[in-house]
């Protein structure tokens, strides 16, 4: 199979699996809704593994999540490194690093626990982002491929 020929494939199946939802093995959460997201985010985090085994680039990544962003219900995605920094997204110019301190002041300090192995889902309530007050939600799991923050957010404005 071509590099070309698995690109696609990856992305179909993440846009087919995003677009079913589903539970699996997902842990369940509040809401119908929310459950949701924790599917899509779990099946972002496989993703990035399958992709980063595929040999694809960052570049390829984010675009990759930028046709789903534009196609779906996601907002935006936020998949960081093992401390914190975000390594893919579909948020063009923004340079964003998770705290690693899950009590830190800040909105985004609750995701540390999943790099810290403290959690391995964590959903928060529809809020005003810090960076411009923009009502959003968002939902994390744990990397599957390394420890890493997998996020997806959605806007409720």
């Amino acid at each position: 199979m071509t590099k070309a020929m698995m690109l696609t494939v990856l992305s179909v199946v993440l846009v087919l699996a995003i677009a079913c939802g589903g539970k699996g093995d997902v842990v369940a959460v509040e809401t119908p809704e929310t459950d949701h997201m924790v599917a899509q985010a779990t099946l972002t985090a496989y993703y990035i593994d399958a992709a980063l085994k595929a040999g694809m680039t960052p570049q390829e990544i984010n675009y990759t999540l930028s046709r789903v962003a534009g196609g779906t219900a996601i907002s935006e995605f936020w998949i960081s490194d093992e401390d914190g920094q975000v390594e893919f997204t579909n948020v063009a110019g923004i340079d964003f690093a998770f705290p690693t301190d899950p009590d830190a002041d800040s909105q985004a300090a609750p995701f540390a626990d999943l790099l810290l192995g403290g959690e391995t889902v964590v959903v928060q309530e529809a809020q005003p982002r810090d960076v411009d007050g923009a009502l959003f939600q968002y939902v994390a799991v744990a990397g599957v491929d390394r420890p890493r923050i997998v996020q997806v957010g959605f806007d409720r404005r």
